[in-house]
């Protein structure tokens, strides 16, 4: 299944962590809010403020929400 949302972030794996896709790339395995927040600022989004990522309609969140980190 694909995204119109430039930023995907996929349900918790067993350790707890999230994948996290940038447009048609991943770019890590979050354990946090703030581990999406800097994988974005480490691909050229430095504006990006942990605030931004709880609230962001740009970020598509698979199997929970910001605040799911467990499986």
């Amino acid at each position: 299944m694909s995204s119109d949302q430039p930023v995907v972030v996929y349900p918790p794996t067993a350790d707890g962590g999230r994948r996290v896709r940038l447009h048609e790339g991943f770019v890590g395995m979050a354990y946090t809010f703030l581990d999406v927040a800097e994988f974005l600022r480490r691909a050229g989004m430095e504006d990006v403020e942990a605030s931004d990522i709880r609230t962001a309609d740009w970020i598509e969140w698979r199997g929970g929400g910001p605040g799911v980190w467990e499986h």
